[in-house]
């Protein structure tokens, strides 16, 4: 009878608990380092790819339009052939993104380790995405504020503010300037985040399922 209770509560125990809890230490080790080395490989790839020549404005998947009514006016214009302001600016905007890649790839490296094991226990055993996923909420607002400062950098030195201006005037709405400019910084830092995002999903799926994009032991053990 004893036996039998002994039984049925281990039972009861291995059914409550966690797939990741009933794995040996070594197991959730390896997890961990390979979803690690898994997301770290991907962000920097994908920022490495992003942060060529073109790598925004060559690809319409992740070109950064302009924002609200720069955006709109923009639209309005090409259709009369007088939108050469607001494409030069749209242009210089991707360009910027282009040069902040390397300050993201550090700051993507950084947010993966700090990633804890049984985060990444769950994470490794996920979809294809799972871990992109799994970034994007977790650290969207505190790589947004990180990546500001450098794009705020990067779209001065690219002479954007300066087409800004112009652009404005053209358009008549030289009185937003400063609200204007504000508005530029938040949504080009946004867009170069989701462009990255959708490139380290891209990476990701890419390591799960082709055994030739595991280029570490520890991603060969993990993966495959």
């Amino acid at each position: 009878m004893q036996r039998r209770v002994l039984l049925l509560a281990l039972l009861a125990a291995s059914a409550s608990t966690p797939a990741f809890a009933l794995l040996d230490s070594l197991t959730q080790g390896d997890a961990s380092r390979g979803i690690k080395d898994a997301l770290s490989l991907a962000a920097t790839n994908a920022t490495g790819r992003l942060g060529r020549q073109d790598g925004f404005w060559g690809a319409p998947r992740v070109r950064i339009p302009l924002p609200g009514m720069l955006g709109t006016a923009q639209q309005n214009l090409q259709r009369l052939g007088l939108s050469q302001p607001l494409d030069d600016l749209q242009r210089s905007l991707n360009h910027a993104a282009e040069t902040t890649m390397a300050r993201a790839g550090q700051l993507f490296v950084a947010a993966v380790r700090s990633m804890t094991v049984s985060d990444a226990i769950g994470i490794v055993r996920g979809g294809d995405d799972s871990a992109t996923l799994y970034l994007r909420g977790r650290t969207s607002t505190q790589l947004t504020t990180l990546l500001k400062p450098p794009m705020t950098t990067a779209l001065t030195h690219s002479g954007a503010f300066t087409l800004m201006r112009g652009a404005l005037g053209q358009v008549g709405m030289s009185g937003q300037t400063t609200s204007m400019r504000a508005q530029i910084i938040d949504f080009s830092t946004s867009k170069a985040l989701d462009g990255c995002f959708a490139y380290i999903s891209d990476e990701e799926r890419a390591i799960r399922r082709d055994p030739v994009r595991r280029t570490t032991d520890i991603l060969r053990r993990v993966f495959g």
